[in-house]
């Protein structure tokens, strides 16, 4: 009878993982990319959730401010990018999952008085 609980409890696990990865699916469909952007001035930059830089545009104004400033003003947009998308992915999964495995996962929101919250937050549709 053991057994029986336990192969009853792993397909019920294996049900709701299956709903959840379904219900995310479809959050993702519908709010598209998630990536977090940042940009000041002639430099902007995006980036998916873990950090990795998927965009990158300067212009010619921003090569004439040295190439030491140009790489500690993208690190530090491409930080603020990090944490909104990390806000972003939050917004989307959050119906979706615990808010402890968001945070677990490095998901977390920002709050509207953080320095790094957008100024015009995207919404999930």
């Amino acid at each position: 009878m053991a057994e029986f609980d336990v192969d009853l409890a792993a397909a019920r696990v294996a049900e709701q993982a299956e709903r959840a990865g379904a219900d995310a699916a479809a959050r993702f469909a519908r709010s598209g990319p998630v990536v977090g952007k940042a940009e000041v001035g002639d430099v902007a930059v995006e980036v998916a959730p873990g950090g990795l830089l998927t965009g990158l545009t300067l212009s010619r104004s921003a090569l004439r401010s040295g190439s030491e400033a140009l790489a500690a003003q993208i690190v530090e947009l491409a930080h603020r990018a990090q944490r909104r998308a990390g806000d972003r992915m939050h917004q989307v999964l959050a119906p979706v999952l615990e808010p402890a495995q968001l945070t677990s996962l490095g998901y977390e929101p920002l709050a509207e008085d953080d320095p790094d919250y957008y100024d015009d937050r995207p919404e999930m549709p």
